[in-house]
């Protein structure tokens, strides 16, 4: 069904965006390579590299020789986050597309994606995303019935479509409404990307952004939609080949609470219940994003579940208790180390808290 669609003759073309930190320079390519070969020539006026301080600098010297390809290098860590603004910064085209440095875009993957933006330039589309096998380099097709969601812990998972959201599509190749994206591969107006405040650059390294800029975009008259006719592969890591300086887990933390503490409104309490490592922990001035949201007259958190995202459902005070789970004389606790983003459980000996009371369970 795909095949047979025709799009728009009057696509813009678009600045294709890829950051990086010590990513295997065959992987690269294979991101490169793969946008140069299967992507109509004068949809890409540019690929713009942009090496996070990179280990090896040849990569970016090397790598800018390719054709359309212009290669930018960081005097320091920046983190995706910045790195990807940096880029926007520079590009010259009027629509930004953001890719990871591991992908490999299919046959056809840009016009679907140029298409939505030129009808709407306030729209904000991803394609369906593709596994590459981490350990052969295999792609393997995903299913196209899958939209972005979350748990109160601020924690991205790919949902099903419900039977009743599936009935409504009429044609397969409908576009699908998500209340997030991913956040490593998505097509933007680059008019509209600056108008809604880029990204939040006092965001660190990696994690939690793309709950940032989609809870941004659908409060402040935007929308996110999965394009299931356009389709990148991605290899999906089991761990970050790089360093966080603060640890992965405080990163994660830092970058999500201001998220919560900008975006979430009432409703963020259900975040700290859901995740109480992030009470107390430092994260920066959020007066200038205060700020934007203000300007831009955005909507309310409880607008956003009310109207995109109802099937997130917002836990009973019953729910939440505090206290202390004993057994006889043993008590439940949590250890994490700077590595972890989750506590592990164990049983221990009690130690005795001053006005606790603890009830065996």
């Amino acid at each position: 069904r795909c095949t047979t669609l025709r799009y728009r003759q009057d696509l813009p073309p678009t600045s294709v965006i890829i950051t990086f930190h010590n990513e295997a320079r065959s992987t690269l390519l294979r991101t490169i390579r793969s946008v140069l070969d299967r992507t109509p020539a004068h949809l890409v006026h540019e690929i713009i590299l942009v090496d996070d301080f990179s280990d090896d600098p040849d990569d970016c010297r090397l790598l800018g020789k390719l054709p359309k390809v212009k290669c930018l290098r960081n005097g320091r860590r920046e983190g995706l986050i910045r790195s990807r603004i940096r880029g926007a910064d520079v590009a010259q085209a009027g629509v930004l597309t953001f890719l990871d440095s591991h992908c490999e875009v299919n046959k056809d993957w840009l016009l679907p994606l140029l298409h939505r933006i030129k009808e709407d330039p306030t729209r904000v589309v991803s394609p369906v995303i593709d596994i590459i096998n981490l350990d052969t380099f295999a792609y393997v097709a995903a299913s196209s019935d899958l939209r972005g969601g979350f748990d109160w812990s601020l924690h991205f998972k790919w949902e099903q479509l419900s039977p009743e959201q599936k009935a409504k599509r009429l044609d397969p190749t409908e576009p699908i409404k998500t209340p997030i994206i991913a956040g490593g591969l998505f097509v933007i107006d680059k008019a509209w990307f600056n108008h809604l405040g880029k990204y939040d650059s006092a965001m660190d390294i990696w994690g939690g952004e793309n709950f940032e800029i989609s809870f941004r975009v659908w409060m402040c008259g935007g929308s996110l939609e999965i394009i299931p006719c356009s389709r990148v592969g991605h290899v999906f890591r089991k761990k970050h080949p790089y360093i966080f300086p603060e640890g992965n887990a405080n990163t994660y933390i830092k970058n999500t609470k201001r998220t919560a503490e900008v975006w979430m409104d009432e409703f963020k309490q259900y975040y700290y219940a859901a995740r109480p490592a992030a009470q107390g922990r430092p994260y920066g001035n959020i007066q200038s994003r205060m700020e934007l949201r203000k300007r831009l007259k955005c909507r309310t958190f409880k607008w956003y579940l009310e109207n995109v995202y109802p099937e997130l459902r917002i836990p009973e005070e019953s729910l939440y208790q505090t206290g202390i789970i004993r057994q006889r004389q043993s008590c439940l606790e949590s250890h994490k180390s700077e590595d972890q983003e989750f506590p592990v459980l164990s049983l221990n000996p009690c130690i005795s808290s001053k006005g606790t009371a603890a009830t065996a369970q």
